[in-house]
C-alpha cells in the first residue's frame, strides 16, 4: 500500500471517523451497540456494504453519470445501489447466521438508510478519488465505522453493571459517552 493510501485509510478510520467526527449513522451507532456480539455484527455488514458501495457508485459515476452528464441523477443511483447491496447482505446474514439476524432486528435493513454508507460514496466522488483510492476510503470508512461501534458497546457493556444514577441511565450516560468519545477521536486531527 503506497503512502497516499495509507493515509487515505487512516484519515478515514481515525481523523474523518463518520460516526465521532463526521455525525454520520448515529441511529445504528446508538441502537445496536448495547452488546458487543451484535455490535460486531452490524460493524462487518457495514463495513462490507460500505466498500461495495463505494466501489459499485465509482464506476457508476464514472462510467454511466459523469460521460452522459447525468450527475444530477447522483443520489438516486447511490440509494438505488446501496438498497440493493444492503438486501444482499440481509439475505446472506438470514441464511447463515439466524442468530445474528435475529439480533440485529430492525436495524440491518436501516443500513440502506444508514447516511455514512451514502457518504462515503458522496465523498469518494467529491474528493475526486480514482477506484482504487475509492475502495481504500470506503473500507476504512467502514473500519472506522466498526471501531467507534465496539468502543460503545464495550463501554456500555460496562455500563450497564456500573453505578449509574436513575436520571442518566438509558440514551442520557449513552450520548454523553458517544459525545466523549467524538471529542477523544478529535485529538486525532492534529495528525493530518
Amino acid at each position: 500500500m503506497s503512502a497516499g493510501l495509507l493515509s487515505i485509510f487512516i484519515i478515514a478510520i481515525f481523523i474523518e471517523n463518520f460516526v465521532l467526527n463526521q455525525i454520520l449513522g448515529i441511529c445504528p451507532f446508538v441502537g445496536v451497540s448495547n452488546r458487543l456480539d451484535s455490535a460486531v455484527g452490524m460493524g462487518l455488514a457495514v463495513t462490507f456494504v460500505m466498500v461495495l458501495a463505494g466501489v459499485v457508485t465509482w464506476m457508476i459515476q464514472h462510467f454511466f453519470l459523469a460521460p452522459f452528464q447525468l450527475e444530477y441523477l447522483q443520489t438516486l443511483s447511490f440509494i438505488l445501489v446501496i438498497a440493493s447491496l444492503v438486501q444482499f447482505v440481509e439475505m446472506v446474514i438470514r441464511k447463515t447466521v439466524p442468530t445474528l439476524y435475529q439480533a440485529l432486528g430492525v436495524y440491518l435493513p436501516l443500513i440502506t438508510t444508514n447516511c455514512a454508507v451514502l457518504g462515503v460514496a458522496l465523498l469518494n466522488v467529491r474528493k475526486g478519488y480514482g477506484l482504487v483510492e475509492s475502495a481504500v476510503n470506503s473500507l476504512g470508512g467502514g473500519l472506522g465505522f466498526f471501531f467507534a461501534l465496539l468502543l460503545m458497546a464495550g463501554i456500555r457493556e460496562r455500563l450497564e453493571v456500573a453505578d449509574v444514577p436513575v436520571a442518566m441511565r438509558g440514551a442520557p450516560i449513552t450520548f454523553i459517552t458517544a459525545g466523549l468519545l467524538a471529542i477523544a477521536f478529535y485529538g486525532f486531527a492534529g495528525l493530518a
